[in-house]
Order: structure tokens, then C-alpha cells, then sequence
């Protein structure tokens, strides 16, 4: 029984660290990213889109030119800081918490997807002012 409960034990800290690595891969993701905004490389940027979300937008600039009227908190902001993270199976849900350069306190809530490649690719980004009800 002992050997059973170690064994237990085992697999669910293995589970736990395996989650543990996933969430940092997307969250070097979203890092990666953002930091491109920063340099308004639309090609770097690009590059950590899913493919659902290229199909949306067959170009770089054309992605860039979205994130920059549509997501300008994530664009260009003081603070970028991850929250809480949830793993579903492939999928990742990750927080951010965000004050834009107006000092305006934002909360993204990112998803990605485990791709065949093995990477984490972002689908998506809802974008909400802190503190607002969904």
C-alpha cells in the first residue's frame, strides 16, 4: 500500500512539474511576443500566432496593424505581469495583468494551443480594464 501511495505520489508531482514546464513554454510565448511589440517586429510578433488566428490575418503587418488599434494596451504599455494559469489537456489559459502608458490597469487573459510541432502557439487574447465584469 505504502509502495502504491509513493507511486501516487510520484506520478502526480511528474504531472504537476510536467504543467509547471508547459506554462512557462507559453509564457515565453506571450514574453516573446510582447517583446516584439515592443520592437514593432510584425514578423517576430507573427511568428507565436496560432494558425486559426493567421488564417484571420495572412500577414504580418496586417496582425501588427490590429494588435496596435485593437489591443493598444498590449501593444505598448509600463507593466506586463503574469497572473494565474489553468492547463486543459493541449490548451492553455493564461492571465496578464497589464497598466498601459496611461497608467489605465488592464487584465488579458490569453489562450494557447499545444501545436504538432510541440510549441505553444497563441489563439487568442480577451482584453479587459481591470476590475470590469465580464
Amino acid at each position: 500500500m505504502r509502495a502504491l501511495l509513493v507511486l501516487i505520489f510520484v506520478l502526480l508531482g511528474g504531472a504537476s512539474a510536467l504543467a509547471a514546464d508547459d506554462i512557462a513554454a507559453a509564457q515565453g510565448v506571450i514574453r516573446a511576443q510582447e517583446q516584439a511589440f515592443g520592437r514593432d517586429d510584425a514578423a517576430a510578433a507573427y511568428s507565436h500566432a496560432a494558425p486559426a488566428i493567421k488564417q484571420i490575418f495572412p500577414a504580418a503587418d496586417i496582425f501588427l496593424s490590429m494588435v496596435q488599434n485593437s489591443y493598444a494596451p498590449v501593444y505598448r504599455h509600463r507593466s506586463f505581469e503574469f497572473g494565474d494559469s489553468k492547463v486543459d489537456g493541449t490548451w492553455i489559459a493564461q492571465r496578464v495583468n497589464i497598466v498601459d502608458d496611461k497608467g489605465e490597469a488592464w487584465v488579458a487573459l490569453y489562450t494557447l494551443e499545444l501545436q504538432g510541432d510541440g510549441s505553444y502557439k497563441i489563439t487568442g487574447c480577451s482584453l479587459l480594464k481591470a476590475g470590469q465584469s465580464v
